[in-house]
């Protein structure tokens, strides 16, 4: 992962929000990981939802009953940058 921020809008900066249920939360290092899971080239779907929110739980409180939500709300945003980035080559 990236180094620590050197101050408070560098960490700030590194906040992004999903919707999770249709609220927007803001989550850090979001890119990050979504970076870190994609790089691992996952063979499944479940293991894609495991590994993102075990590590956006690193750096966010996820309560634990919201935790399939946020799995959720996860993958679909993974897919949707995967999808755009295969746009974006062609």
């Amino acid at each position: 992962m990236a180094e620590k921020p050197c101050c408070a809008a560098a960490a700030a900066r590194k906040i992004k929000q999903l919707n999770v249920n249709g609220t927007p939360i803001g989550l850090y290092q979001l890119d990050e990981v979504m970076d870190e899971v994609r790089s691992k080239g996952l063979p499944s779907e479940g293991e894609i939802g495991d590994a993102l929110l075990k590590k956006i739980m690193i750096y966010n409180y996820v309560p634990t009953k919201m935790a399939q939500a946020y799995r959720d709300a996860l993958l679909a945003e993974f897919f949707e940058r995967l999808k755009q980035n295969i746009v974006a080559l062609n």
